[in-house]
């Protein structure tokens, strides 16, 4: 799974990075060491104005959502804390996120991940979890694979108040492989620039054609290093969070 991660990018550097057309300056949210579930995360998407349906209308956006999706029809935005991750094995049949799969694909900028691998304590026989930091090698910017939903929150009474919907989002993951899969099973999805227009592109469906789009972070190239456990609190922030430590 992917349960932590990092995203310290200004939004006017994902801005140029990712062709964004839209972004709203009020909208900001200050450079994370320690992104968490249901906190409000950077996501990438193209969607039309309201109102209008072609293709030509799609806008791409720079928008703050929480992580965590809450299908449309949740009765509550509890569930979002269970649907963090989506596995690319099964995406495209679950309910909560078949119809996003198809029509509400985002991309969540990050510069690396945080996994946790576990191993026994020779002298206590306890179960410790070492936390590490996974990142590309040349340290470019992750556009990690993941999907968005609308919520209606049926406590606002009128539709067009802000308040009355959600934006919540969720990373896909498959089976991990070099680096990261020496620590943890499971790691995120990623895209290559090449690969946006399609991904963000709305009007796109073809299940097939979407997974064939995704690949490894980085294309494999990963670094990996034990971090210090205060990452396991959410309550620790900072770069300090990235430092290099000796395995216990």
């Amino acid at each position: 799974m992917c349960g932590r991660y990092v995203s310290t990018r200004s939004p006017e550097d994902l801005v140029q990075l990712f062709q964004v057309a839209d972004w709203r300056a009020q909208e900001s949210l200050a450079p994370n060491w320690n992104v968490a579930p249901t906190d409000e995360v950077w996501a990438v998407l193209e969607r039309a104005a309201r109102g209008q349906d072609e293709p030509a209308s799609a806008e791409r956006q720079l928008r703050p959502l929480r992580w965590g999706l809450v299908p449309s029809w949740a009765k509550d935005v509890k569930a979002g804390a269970r649907m963090i991750n989506a596995r690319v094995e099964t995406v495209h049949e679950k309910p909560a996120f078949r119809r996003a799969f198809l029509r509400r694909r985002c991309l969540l900028p990050a510069d690396g991940f945080y996994e946790w691998q576990a191993s026994q304590d020779p002298d206590t026989g306890r179960t410790r979890k070492q936390p590490y930091f996974i990142h590309p090698e040349d340290d470019q910017v992750m556009a990690l694979a993941g999907l968005y939903e609308y919520w209606r929150d049926p406590a606002v009474e009128q539709d067009d108040d802000p308040a009355a919907w959600l934006m919540t989002c969720t990373i896909i993951t498959t089976e991990a492989t070099d680096a990261a899969g020496r620590v943890h099973p499971r790691m995120p999805l990623a895209l290559t620039p090449d690969h946006y227009d399609a991904w963000l592109d709305p009007h796109h469906r073809d299940p097939d054609e979407l997974r064939s789009l995704l690949g490894r972070p980085a294309d494999g190239h990963l670094e990996t290093r034990p971090v210090t456990t205060a990452v396991n609190s959410v309550r620790n922030n900072g770069p300090q969070l990235l430092d290099k430590v000796g395995q216990v």
